[in-house]
């Protein structure tokens, strides 16, 4: 009896663990208030200070070039991610989301754009 309860603990460790990782590694994307896998308080407060600044090169350093936010987001369009991630830390998490998608972030179908396809996309901003 003792050694099925072991076992049956062990397996529900392994499985929060588990379960906890994938979250932090996907549900960062968007909520500013989730840590992503590259927390830190150092990098998190050189962050927030880039987002006040609306300092495009201080934020794009700290990301590393990673992520597909880094090959959507530019100098020109940052202050429009920036009034997202603002709007998503005020917690207007539809409002933040619509900006995510006008700028190419969050889409899920893996391209960032509507449509999915070549031509499919009829908003000039996006292409």
């Amino acid at each position: 009896m003792k050694n099925t309860t072991l076992r049956i603990g062990i397996l529900a460790l392994i499985l929060g663990i588990t379960a906890i990782s994938v979250e932090s590694a996907f549900a960062y994307k968007g909520d500013p208030a989730t840590k992503g896998p590259n927390y830190s308080v150092e990098r998190h407060t050189a962050m927030l200070k880039a987002f006040e600044n609306k300092d495009y090169t201080a934020w794009k350093n700290l990301m590393q070039s990673k992520g597909k936010v880094t090959q959507v987001i530019t100098e020109a369009n940052f202050p429009k991610f920036v009034e997202a991630h603002n709007l998503a830390l005020q917690g207007k998490t539809v409002e933040a989301q619509k900006i995510r998608q006008e700028l190419g972030l969050g889409l899920k179908n893996g391209t960032g754009r509507h449509g999915g396809g070549m031509g499919m996309n009829k908003n000039p901003k996006n292409k």
